[in-house]
């Protein structure tokens, strides 16, 4: 079966503890010898730690906390975060990239890490795809003072696996995963939210199933999955079992296509437990407008930004294989970007598109899975829509609209977003 899969070399290159190697670096101290926190100290101990150093890591000082959560014995050095700084850094890191491989070859996944696929660029080099990693390590070394770990593999996902969870253990800071390592070392993650594309909250959902680590996954029955999460559910099993058949141009930006787009700034903080409900209702807007204008979406793009101390987030789309103008599909679709992308930052800002649109009467019913399945929820979803427009937004209201994290009601009064 393996046969069939992707056979590609991708490279997943992360710089390691970026933003306090960076600060390390302007500094002139070694930052895997050096004690050095990225945080605002003027909101004193409360303060997100936005990185640490290779150092205090190895002390069990983890990215993402407080600065009250650091051990008082441990003395260490705080650096106001600096944006432009690792701006800058990480595009001279890009242009490294850009001299070993196109641009069409190049996924800026974050600030500090990417993917590129050197498949066409070994016989140009003449060089395996373990010594092309290290030619690019090196690089990046020698010309920014930054240390990057690699994981290679014959898709996105072991690429990206393989950097997270072996990459930064070896002496070269390079690990390489092929099909025949999943059993051994694919199967045997746990906690489940190690992996990559599994969030905190799915973890819980699947640990309810009696799922707790990557192999009971893998061999679950993917139908039970699917009826239980939907698309997310066939997602799951695939890179359960190391199967990812998306390609770096899957996830470039969303061409300037009749769309629909709709974004909010949230009055608060949110995180993974609570921005859920944002994103279903937002969602849920979109798609009633595609089914005003009869359109189906074919991309789906979804970004996060998160609160102005931090400053950046993430924007990334993705192609269905079935256009669609359902809400629970379209969900689905933004779930699998924001569990890939999210990196435990509080949000402050989601941007939702339903891209490359398509009239719905140019589409054969039978491109779709289960028809009786796609009548029903699209005769539901139209019932929906009529209630909604003839006695009021807020006339018809999912129960997690009434939670205090909503913003549904409020939203209703004024809603945005543009159709172009």
């Amino acid at each position: 079966m393996q046969d069939n899969y992707p056979k590609r070399n991708i490279l997943c290159i992360d710089l390691k503890s970026f933003f306090a190697s960076c600060e390390c670096v302007e500094r002139g101290v070694n930052p895997f010898t050096y004690p050095l926190v990225v945080a605002n100290p003027t909101q004193g101990n409360g303060a997100i730690t936005l990185a640490v150093t290779p150092y205090l890591k190895n002390k069990g000082i983890k990215s993402r906390g407080r600065l009250y959560e650091i051990d008082k014995n441990i003395k260490y050095f705080i650096a106001k975060p600096r944006m432009s700084l690792y701006i800058q850094k990480s595009k001279e890191v890009i242009n490294i990239y850009l001299d070993f491989v196109s641009e069409d070859d190049l996924l800026i996944y974050s600030i500090d890490e990417c993917f590129l696929d050197i498949t066409n660029y070994k016989k140009l080099y003449k060089k395996s795809d373990e010594e092309i990693a290290k030619d690019i390590l090196n690089r990046i070394y020698e010309k920014t003072g930054l240390t990057a770990t690699c994981g290679i593999g014959p898709n996105m996902l072991l690429a990206k696996v393989a950097m997270d969870i072996e990459a930064k253990h070896n002496p070269d800071n390079i690990a390489k995963w092929t099909y025949a390592d999943i059993k051994q070392k694919l199967w045997s993650i746990t906690p489940l939210s190690n992996m990559w594309g599994i969030g905190k909250q799915m973890e819980k959902r699947l640990n309810i199933l009696g799922i707790y680590n990557i192999g009971e996954l893998a061999k679950s029955n993917v139908n039970v999955l699917k009826d239980k999460f939907g698309i997310l559910g066939q997602e799951l099993w695939n890179h359960a079992n190391g199967i990812d058949l998306s390609i770096i141009s899957d996830y470039k930006t969303i061409s300037k296509t009749e769309s629909f787009s709709h974004s909010q700034v949230l009055f608060k903080d949110y995180n993974e437990n609570n921005i859920y409900i944002i994103i279903k209702e937002m969602v849920e807007v979109l798609a009633s407008r595609l089914r005003e204008h009869n359109k189906l979406t074919t991309c789906i793009g979804f970004g996060i930004g998160y609160s102005k101390e931090i400053d950046g987030g993430f924007y990334h789309s993705i192609k269905l294989d079935n256009p669609t103008d359902l809400s629970e599909e379209i969900t689905s679709y933004c779930l699998l970007i924001f569990d890939k992308f999210y990196t435990y930052l509080p949000i402050r800002k989601v941007t939702i598109s339903c891209g490359s649109l398509i009239d719905k009467e140019c589409v054969q019913l039978n491109f779709f899975e289960n028809l009786q399945v796609y009548q029903k929820e699209d005769n539901m979803a139209k019932t929906i829509d009529f209630i909604k427009n003839r006695f009021g937004k807020n006339s018809l209201l999912r129960a997690n609209s009434l939670l205090k994290d909503s913003t549904a009601i409020e939203r209703n009064k004024k809603i945005g977003g543009h159709y172009s």
